[in-house]
């Protein structure tokens, strides 16, 4: 009989799991299928199951933001397959694909704060959409977006 290399210290976990410590980590959560696109910064060390998916890495304040934009809401919501019921499939394979500008962490420390008011607002109920509309004037001004482009794209809330 051959000793498994990969069980684990109890019964029910029978895989070393290799990027547990990214669990502890300031990470952005999402669930797979949405019709919302919500992508959620993490700095308590929350778990999530496997109806989700986690990002770790530089600069997370600031691809929050990005991905809870309306310039990433308008240029690529139809880059994610469509399913039933209007909900969406958020992968790592379409995510992959999207250019996003690399920052500076003193920029990503002010969308940091940003991005903690959106969620301790929306966690309360509280509007956040002024919040959301300065976050999405910024992220234009950082893709150097013309005011046309601007208009065209405006603020995209998906209900």
């Amino acid at each position: 009989m051959e000793k498994r290399a990969d069980k684990g210290d109890t019964l029910y976990n029978l895989r070393n799991c290799a990027y547990m410590e990214d669990f502890s980590k300031q990470k952005i959560m999402y669930p797979n299928m949405t019709k919302f696109l919500p992508f959620y910064l993490d700095n308590k060390g929350f778990v999530q199951n496997d109806k989700a998916f986690m990002i770790t890495g530089k600069n997370i304040a600031y691809l929050t933001a990005f991905l809870n934009s309306s310039l990433f809401k308008y240029c690529f919501l139809d880059n994610f397959p469509e399913l039933q019921g209007g909900t969406r499939e958020v992968r790592k394979i379409f995510l992959d694909k999207i250019p996003v500008i690399q920052v500076s962490e003193k920029v990503n420390f002010e969308y940091e704060k940003l991005v903690l008011t959106v969620q301790q607002l929306k966690k309360k109920q509280l509007p956040t959409r002024e919040i959301e509309i300065e976050i999405d004037k910024k992220i234009f001004e950082l893709y150097s977006l013309t005011e046309e482009e601007k208009n065209t794209i405006g603020f995209v809330e998906i209900q």
